[in-house]
């Protein structure tokens, strides 16, 4: 048995009710149990009452009494940074100051560690802390082959307040994707709730069906096609209203143009030999105003090569001050 501890909101838990997080989090938990925690209020968020329905926000604090420890999702090991390691950060860098961090995450690296992910953002982050409160932490996430904008704040304090603004969507988010096909009509929006799901490719999400309303997460997408080559292929710029995993991908294979080199949700398009079979998404602009400073943030992450490369075999050409799509 431990005693009271205070345990952070995870990115990916961003979104989960509270019971699931405590079930993910602590399986021998029952329901009754919970709940008899929650009325005496010995479970807490940020410091505040909690019900079993409260929706959690990444870098919120989670007040939990004393419970057996086996099952709980161990934090992020501290990895040694080698110098090449510390050269791979700063590598990525898009803009720092006293409190965050922004980083242009390259596509195959994962953002936090798994069964047999061992080399990842967040475990590099960690080796930078000298400190239990200045450890690096993640405000949202992006899927392993998904490149492009990554928030980092530097402190658990700024973790909550950016977390905040990611949930009261404050902060405006654009993606590029390459997608099959051309939607119609060329602007448009998806809203489609999602609900969790397996297949032999793994954790995936799919549309809600009927009946499912209880576990499904609502979802919306504003889409708009930038470009396209003939009716084979269309440049797009995807801003995601919600935040939930997969939460394009799934989305533009729901209205049939799945992004281009995505095999979770079946891209199955035959490629120019120049375009490689990756996933084509970016996460290509972010802008919000700083928490502390008022100052508006507004950063770009350039492409990764082989989008750049596959956008030059198409023929699209991405203005010189990068803002073709952002409007």
């Amino acid at each position: 048995m431990s005693g009271v501890r205070h345990l952070d909101v995870g990115p990916e838990e961003a979104g989960m009710r509270l019971d699931r997080w405590f079930r993910q989090r602590f399986p021998q938990v029952t329901q009754g149990r919970l709940q008899k925690l929650l009325r005496t209020g010995q479970v807490r968020i940020d410091g505040a009452r909690a019900k079993a329905a409260d929706r959690l926000s990444a870098g919120q604090s989670i007040r939990v009494p004393p419970i057996a420890e086996d099952d709980e999702r161990p934090a992020p090991r501290p990895q040694a940074l080698s110098e090449s390691d510390r050269r791979f950060l700063h590598s990525m860098v898009l803009y720092e100051d006293g409190e965050l961090l922004i980083l242009n995450k390259p596509s195959g690296i994962a953002v936090q560690g798994g069964t047999r992910t061992q080399r990842h953002i967040d475990g590099l982050l960690a080796g930078l802390a000298t400190g239990a409160d200045d450890r690096p932490r993640l405000v949202h996430r992006l899927d392993r082959d998904t490149s492009g904008v990554l928030v980092v704040a530097k402190r658990r304090s700024m973790a909550a307040r950016m977390g905040k603004l990611f949930q009261t969507r404050s902060v405006r988010k654009i993606y590029w994707a390459l997608v099959t096909g051309v939607p119609r009509p060329p602007q448009g929006k998806v809203d489609a709730a999602l609900v969790k799901a397996q297949s032999p490719e793994g954790e995936r999400v799919r549309a809600a069906r009927a009946g499912e309303q209880e576990e499904a997460q609502s979802a919306v997408t504003h889409y708009s096609v930038v470009d396209h080559a003939a009716q084979k292929f269309a440049w797009m710029s995807l801003k995601p209203v919600t935040g939930r995993q997969h939460q394009l991908r799934a989305h533009m294979a729901i209205i049939g143009h799945p992004i281009v080199g995505d095999q979770k949700y079946r891209s199955e398009a035959e490629l120019p030999e120049a375009i490689e079979p990756r996933l084509h998404l970016h996460a290509r602009r972010i802008t919000f105003k700083h928490p502390s400073t008022g100052k508006q943030i507004d950063v770009t992450a350039p492409l990764p090569a082989h989008m750049k490369t596959s956008f030059s075999v198409l023929g699209f050409e991405v203005r010189t001050d990068g803002t073709a799509g952002e409007g």
